[in-house]
């Protein structure tokens, strides 16, 4: 496996050397922007933090939990409300809800069927499933099942708003009133003609993503099929979702998020210091924080889901196993790889899956190993925690050979495009424009395969509705001048749906722009980017 250098890390863009040259106080400042810990809000604004986390840290003013404290909620799975031959039909209110993630204190979260995480909806490729939203919420919101290719009227285009059951008073924004409105419910129709995979349903209300999905609004939406079935992965209870994120807590126990307007009515944005992103100081596993889960000694499948607004983790183990990798594997955003792939830690950006197989019997019984961030040290260093408590039998396996996969040759592509996702003027913007829902940015015909280039000079977790891609390589734009490579990197194996575009640097990818004609965005996965108009649309014709 071809790894970087660490010369070729090291290397800056002017505009970096311009700015290291500003003063020893900025620099600083970069390692408190992704630390953990209990005091005080952040007071400068968020800076990029090499091959680590974009954004300011908020600090939490509730007590917070003993680490390893509190056992591993599971999120429960969803049972259809009705079936008939071809579809599976499911409903969920989105209401506001308690959760009892700090000791003593109740968090009020906005949730599906009133719990974070939602729940977990399961399906089987060629099955449709209807899911019906109904808004029981102060505000608008708009679903977006996250890695599904699905018609755009059932995408969540972030205009397309369900307004609430009980009427809305408050503003659209100066764009979303220009899509398609539903009164208090929504029938969202998914064919899920795809091959298994992990994907995830959250909000995706324009100008408002970033402080609906902090409150609570995302889940898990498994899909499955018989390519999956056919495996001898670990199953049933050893087959476990987490999804990872990070939050900050008020002295009442409620999520703090810095809006401009709280109530999320009508000015949407954060504070100026938390525009380049909102980091916690708490990880939170399945919506509990810094959770444990007892493990035998077998084999465990993990679906790894960062569903932060900003933070990126580099995931290992301590200890790491005493043999054999950490990690194994066995799947990207959008299915399974065609052969596994050994990790001794793993870089996952926001909106990224990793389906991952952790071998325990390489460890004795009584051991206690901690999911751990290698980005930063302190309390957010620490994820969650396994406890080894007893031998099983297993017969699980991962085998050499997973699903057949087609790679995609770059000969396969009719077209190239490029976009620069970039700061400018206080302003995020993807080829010097900000979002606007009636301009369209590119568009790719039905069918065609097309290799898009995105540079960035900021850090970027980048997502495209719709289309599948695969990386082809990566590297750093020196002073404007430079190409991505023949390297995708150690991350980047199989079908994928985000990618994560570090500080300077070009990644080239290569997309199938299959299913359905229409308009669909893609945009920076950093909510508050997001937010603040890093997106832009593609018309599939």
């Amino acid at each position: 496996m071809r790894r970087r250098s660490d010369a070729w890390d090291m290397r800056l863009t002017r505009r970096e050397v311009l700015r290291l040259a500003g003063g020893a106080a900025l620099a600083l400042s970069l390692g408190s922007a992704c630390g953990g810990g209990n005091g005080g809000n952040s007071s400068g604004g968020g800076q990029s933090v090499p091959d680590g986390s974009t954004g300011a840290l908020q600090r939490s003013v509730a007590p917070l939990p003993e680490p390893f404290s509190i056992p591993l909620p599971i999120p429960p799975v969803l049972r259809p409300v009705r079936s008939d031959a071809t579809t599976d039909y499911y409903e969920i209110t989105q209401r506001p809800g308690r959760a009892a993630i700090l000791p003593g204190l109740a968090t009020e979260i906005w949730g599906y069927n009133g719990s974070f995480p939602g729940p977990t909806i399961e399906t089987r490729r060629g099955r449709q499933a209807v899911v019906r939203h109904r808004n029981e919420l102060p505000v608008p919101t708009v679903v977006h099942l996250h890695g599904a290719k699905t018609p755009p009227a059932h995408d969540g285009y972030p205009t397309d708003l369900v307004l609430p059951v009980g009427g809305w008073a408050g503003g659209h924004g100066d764009h979303a009133a220009m899509g398609h409105t539903s009164q208090g419910a929504k029938e969202y129709v998914y064919p899920l003609d795809q091959p298994a995979a992990t994907l995830w349903y959250h909000d995706h209300r324009m100008d408002f993503t970033g402080p609906q999905v902090y409150q609570g609004l995302a889940g898990f939406h498994l899909v499955r099929d018989a390519a999956e079935d056919a495996l001898p992965l670990p199953k049933g209870e050893r087959d476990i979702p987490l999804l990872i994120c990070d939050r900050s807590f008020a002295a009442d126990g409620a999520f703090m998020y810095p809006a401009i307007d709280p109530a999320l009515r009508d000015k949407p944005g954060v504070t100026k210091d938390f525009m380049n992103g909102v980091l916690g100081d708490v990880n939170l596993v399945n919506g509990a924080a810094w959770p444990f889960l007892e493990v035998t000694n077998t084999r465990y499948r993990f679906r790894l889901l960062n569903a932060a607004n900003a933070r990126r983790y580099r995931l290992a183990l301590d200890p790491p196993p005493p043999e054999g990798p950490a990690f194994v594997q066995i799947g990207a955003d959008v299915g399974l790889l065609g052969q596994p792939v050994a990790h001794e830690r793993i870089e996952i950006g926001p909106a990224e899956r990793f389906d991952v197989v952790i071998d325990f019997s390489a460890y004795p019984v009584g051991t206690r190993v901690t999911l751990v961030n290698r980005y930063v040290e302190g309390a957010m260093s620490r994820v969650m925690r396994f406890h080894v408590v007893r031998e099983a039998r297993d017969d699980s396996a991962v085998p050499s050979r997973l699903v057949e996969f087609e790679p995609l040759p770059r000969s396969a592509a009719t077209v190239t495009r490029e976009f620069r996702f970039a700061q400018e003027d206080d302003r995020w913007t993807i080829n010097g424009k900000p979002f606007d829902p009636q301009r369209i940015d590119a568009r790719p015909q039905l069918g065609a395969t097309e290799i898009w280039r995105i540079s960035s000079e900021q850090d970027h977790p980048v997502h495209l509705h719709l289309a599948h891609f695969q990386v082809l390589g990566r590297g750093r734009r020196i002073l404007g001048i430079g190409d991505s490579g023949d390297d995708p990197g150690p991350y980047n194996a199989g079908w994928k749906d985000t990618v994560y575009v570090s500080s300077s640097e070009q990644v080239e990818i290569i997309a199938r722009f299959d299913g359905y004609r229409g308009k669909y965005v893609f945009h920076c996965h950093n909510l508050e980017h997001e937010d603040m108009a890093m997106m832009a649309n593609f018309e599939v014709v």
